[in-house]
């Protein structure tokens, strides 16, 4: 339930929880489709008017923060004062109290053989699509979904964003499996991404300084459908370990989007809304020029081949109303197209900025920003 606040009416919020209850409230509130801060804000508000509640172990404790409406943090402070008790395990008790009132509806949809893909894209560079498929692959994992995060892009913004050095030219790649040109498992190419409540959950398939090469090798192939099938026979052994697979793709009209748009499209005997690609734009013309170009591909390619790609729609990046009539007209023509829709707007702030100089992933270097709770939106959307 989402909570009847005005959502820019709120203060900051800090506490001290053990990492299994964050983890545990992050889950939950994405199944359940509600944001963090009001999923706390209807636990607060409920437990202090309940009877008293039994201690919550809050042992190894690390910094949680979310935004509580004004007036509920007294409120809260006041209870525990009155409960003699610390307002971190005040904060504790009130978030168990919220999970044990809303359990989780798991299962919403019956398992699909393989991981679910998604792949996000535009035509356009520099609309910030890496930043946002790296943000949904993190609030995925952080889910509890088992998630892969492939960079497809052979300028390899994603692998070195995230710390990770680009594959070898000579080293075994995912072009060269694509290629058929690899020996080993593509699995053993994968890297974990550590930190924040993702842990164990999300792999990175780094790129490779060869994926430049791979447009004009699909171009020569002797197979006739291999241009459009190669990125799926390469990754289908991996596809029975994940429940998600995120690819970065790059803003290319090429063989090789070819191949990624073909790899969402939607199998079958799966639901429609499975798979299928996020276009990634900014609030500006160009990168509705980039749109027309994907568009048309992707009308081409469910032409020829008689496939069927849901587009799940647009993620509207760095969004800055101050920069005035071209932004928020820019922004209305993409929420006017309505099918696909806009599904999230990320704001324009510098946590995206700082996780990239730093190399850390989004939602460790600002788990509980503005832009991270974004991310988790476009999660609880393609996850749903």
């Amino acid at each position: 339930m989402t909570v009847p606040y005005d959502s820019s009416d709120r203060e900051k919020v800090v506490a001290k929880l053990p990492a299994n209850l964050r983890r545990e409230l992050k889950v939950r509130a994405a199944e359940l489709d509600t944001d963090i801060q009001d999923a706390v804000t209807d636990g607060v508000e409920a437990w202090r008017r309940a009877k008293p509640r039994p201690e919550v172990d809050t042992s190894g404790g690390s910094s949680f923060s979310t935004y509580l409406p004004f007036g509920v943090y007294d409120h809260l402070k006041g209870v525990c004062k009155k409960r003699g008790i610390s307002y971190n395990q005040g904060v504790a008790q009130a978030i168990r109290f919220w999970l044990d009132g809303n359990p989780s509806p798991r299962p919403k949809r019956p398992r699909v053989t393989g991981a679910r893909r998604f792949i996000f894209g535009n035509q356009k560079g520099g609309v910030g699509k890496t930043s946002v498929a790296a943000g949904t692959a993190q609030a995925l994992a952080e889910s509890g979904h088992r998630t892969l995060l492939i960079d497809f892009d052979p300028q390899g913004h994603l692998t070195v964003q995230l710390g990770h050095k680009m594959l070898d030219i000579d080293s075994p790649s995912l072009a060269k499996h694509m290629l058929g040109d690899s020996k080993g498992e593509l699995r053993d190419l994968l890297v974990p991404i550590e930190g924040g409540d993702f842990e164990e959950h999300l792999w990175l398939l780094p790129s490779c300084k060869d994926a430049f090469l791979l447009d004009a090798k699909l171009a020569t192939s002797r197979f006739v459908r291999v241009k459009e099938t190669a990125l799926e026979k390469a990754l289908e052994p991996l596809e029975r370990e994940f429940d998600f697979i995120v690819v970065d793709c790059p803003p290319s009209l090429g063989y090789s989007m070819d191949t990624a748009l073909f790899y969402c499209r939607t199998r079958e005997g799966e639901e429609a809304d499975a798979s299928g690609i996020v276009i990634v734009v900014q609030a500006e013309d160009s990168s509705a020029d980039a749109f027309d170009m994907l568009n048309d591909q992707i009308q081409d390619l469910t032409g020829d081949l008689d496939i069927d790609i849901d587009m799940v729609g647009f993620v509207v990046n760095l969004y800055d109303a101050r920069k005035g009539y071209v932004a928020t007209s820019s922004l209305e023509e993409w929420r006017k197209i309505g099918e696909p829709p806009v599904i999230a707007i990320v704001p324009e702030l510098k946590d995206q900025r700082e996780a990239v100089r730093l190399k850390k992933p989004l939602l460790v270097h600002a788990p509980y920003g503005e832009q991270s709770e974004v991310m988790r939106t476009v999660a609880r959307r393609i996850s749903a």
